[in-house]
């Protein structure tokens, strides 16, 4: 078996596992947005529902890593009411549509990480990742060069994002 290191990550988990007592960035962005609707935009929500919402990864893998997340912080899927799972596989499987209209993908990864040890940068408040991929998306300068090449910025992708949603049933 074939393993890939993501050694970059070290720092970033550590410098997180210090800041576990700060405040839940994703409950910001959802305070923020309850107070001024022009900060979806700064915060690169692409679209919110009554329980839930989605939003772009501010550290992505690769362009158009998006999560989708309810709008309560809560920390286990087993605590999801059933309108919030309802909402939330909804959203997930629109989010999944937009990003195939959006970026024409070879394939998309999907899915969460429960618990910091299982990868979760952000364990307390639940969250799902779709994650566009193709074929050779994560070469040598991932590996060698400690180095993530995202083809855009997160305004670019904001912006295609936000204009496809309505586009995409």
């Amino acid at each position: 078996m074939d393993r890939i290191y993501a050694t970059w990550r070290s720092e970033w988990v550590q410098k997180l596992a210090g800041e576990a007592d700060e405040r839940c960035p994703f409950c910001s962005i959802v305070e923020a947005g309850l107070k001024d609707s022009e900060s979806d935009k700064q915060n690169y929500v692409v679209f919110r529902s009554d329980t839930c919402f989605v939003v772009l990864n501010l550290y992505p893998y690769g362009s158009g890593h998006l999560l989708v997340l309810p709008t309560r912080h809560l920390s286990d899927l087993s605590d999801l009411t059933p309108e919030e799972k309802s909402d939330l596989w909804g959203l997930l499987e629109k989010t999944i549509r937009v990003a195939k209209y959006t970026y024409h993908p070879d394939g998309i990864n999907f899915g969460a990480n429960l618990g910091r040890s299982a990868g979760a940068g952000i364990p307390n408040h639940f969250h799902m990742h779709v994650l566009p991929r193709w074929a050779g998306d994560s070469g040598f300068i991932t590996t060698i060069g400690d180095t993530r090449v995202i083809s855009e910025s997160l305004e670019q992708s904001y912006s295609k994002l936000v204009n496809n949603w309505n586009e995409v049933s």
